[in-house]
C-alpha cells in the first residue's frame, strides 16, 4: 500500500534568464540618427517556496522532478522594458526545510503559513543602449546581455511541528494513547512497527485550549546509526517543546528502557536532551494499586511520570494537565 505520508523530495529548479537589452537607434522622418532608444530586458522569474497552512504532507510533489520558472522578455525601441518572467511559486507544509543538494546548504526553512522564500533568483535583465549614451558617444550600438538562469537541485524534509513529540519502543501504546486523546485514527495492530509514517492529533484541552501530538514510528537501539524506521522520522520531533516518552508497564526494565531511548535521542541530535520531558508508563490498566506502588519506585526521578492507561483512560486527564501546565510554562517564559 503507497502512503499519502511523504515528507522528502528532490526537485529540480531552475529560474528564468533574464532578458536582453535592446541596442536599438531610433530613425525618424526629419532626423535619421535621433540617437539610441533601445528598452531594457525584463527580469527572470523566481522559483519560491511559499508555506502553506493547509498542506500537511509534500504529497503533491512526489512526481514532480522539475519546476522551471518563465525567462524574462528582451527590451523593445521606444524605451520599452520587456516583460518579467513568470514566477513558479511551490506550496509546501509549514515546518520544511530547503537545501541544496550538491552542497548541503540550508537555503531556507518555511515555519509560517504564507512565507516565502526564493530557492532560485531570476537573472536580471540588461540595460539598453539609452544608458550608455554620453557626450562622447551619442549613438552606442551596444547593450547589455540578460543574467543567466540559476539551476540547481534542492531537497525539501518536512519536520512535523507539534507542540508534544511520543517517544518509545514499538508497541509501546503510544498510538492507541494518540488515538484516544485526539480525533486522530492511526492504525493500531498488537505487532511491531504498526505506524510507518508520523501522525498528528489534536487534543481538546479545558476552556477551548488546544495543543498538537506527533507520533513518529517506533525507535529501536541503534536507530540513530539508521536501524529499523527510527533514523528516517527523528527529525520530526527536532521542533517539539515536549519529549513525552511511553514505555510498557511489560517491560523488564523500565529505568533502562528510558536511557536507551535518551541515548538514541542524544546520539541523532543533543540539542534533543534540551527539551523538557515526561516519562508515561502504559498500559497501567493490568495493574493493582501494590503493583503501581512497587513499580512506582523503580522510576526515574529527574522527570515528571504518570502511569496511565488509555484503554481505561487511567490518569490520562493528569497527564493532559501536566502536559498543558509545561506549555502554557514555556510560553510564559518566551
Amino acid at each position: 500500500m503507497t502512503s499519502n505520508f511523504v515528507d522528502y523530495v528532490k526537485i529540480m529548479v531552475r529560474s528564468g534568464k533574464g532578458g536582453a537589452g535592446s541596442a536599438h537607434l531610433l530613425r525618424v522622418k526629419y532626423n535619421a540618427k535621433a540617437g539610441p532608444d533601445g528598452g531594457d530586458g525584463g527580469r527572470g522569474g523566481h522559483v519560491i517556496l511559499r508555506g502553506n497552512r493547509n498542506r500537511w504532507t509534500l504529497l503533491h510533489l512526489k512526481y514532480t522532478k522539475h519546476v522551471f520558472a518563465e525567462n524574462g522578455q528582451n527590451g523593445g525601441q521606444n524605451l520599452c522594458t520587456g516583460h518579467e518572467g513568470a514566477d513558479q511559486i511551490i506550496e509546501v507544509p509549514l515546518g520544511c526545510v530547503c537545501r541544496d543538494a550538491e552542497t548541503g546548504e540550508q537555503l531556507c526553512e518555511i515555519t509560517e503559513d504564507g512565507q516565502t522564500a526564493i530557492i532560485a533568483k531570476g537573472g536580471r535583465g540588461g540595460l539598453g543602449n539609452d544608458h550608455f549614451k554620453s557626450a562622447t558617444n551619442q549613438t552606442p550600438r551596444y547593450a547589455q546581455p540578460g543574467e543567466p538562469a540559476v539551476e540547481r537541485w534542492v531537497i525539501i524534509e518536512l519536520k512535523v511541528l507539534a507542540d508534544v513529540g511520543l517517544v518509545g519502543f514499538p508497541n509501546a501504546g503510544k498510538s492507541t494513547f494518540l488515538s484516544v486523546v485526539s480525533a486522530a485514527k492511526p492504525e493500531i495492530a498488537d505487532y511491531p512497527f504498526t505506524t510507518l509514517v508520523p501522525n498528528l492529533g489534536i487534543v481538546q484541552y479545558r476552556d477551548g485550549q488546544s495543543f498538537c501530538i506527533a507520533d513518529i514510528p517506533g525507535i529501536i537501539e541503534g536507530a540513530s546509526e539508521g536501524k529499523g524506521l527510527g533514523l528516517r522520522f527523528l527529525r520530526h520531533i527536532e521542533r517539539n517543546s515536549i519529549l513525552l516518552f511511553m514505555v510498557s508497564c511489560e517491560s523488564m526494565d523500565i529505568k533502562k528502557e528510558y536511557k536507551i531511548l535518551l541515548d538514541e535521542l542524544k546520539k541523532y541530535n543533543p540539542e534533543l536532551l534540551d527539551k523538557q520531558r515526561i516519562l508515561a508508563v502504559t498500559k497501567c490498566d493490568m495493574l493493582d494499586e501494590t503493583m503501581m506502588k512497587q513499580l512506582k519506585r523503580t522510576l526515574p526521578r529527574t522527570l515528571p511520570t504518570v502511569m496511565i492507561s488509555a484503554v481505561s483512560g487511567l490518569n490520562i486527564q493528569q497527564l493532559k494537565d501536566i502536559i498543558f501546565d509545561m506549555l502554557t510554562e514555556e510560553d510564559t517564559q518566551c
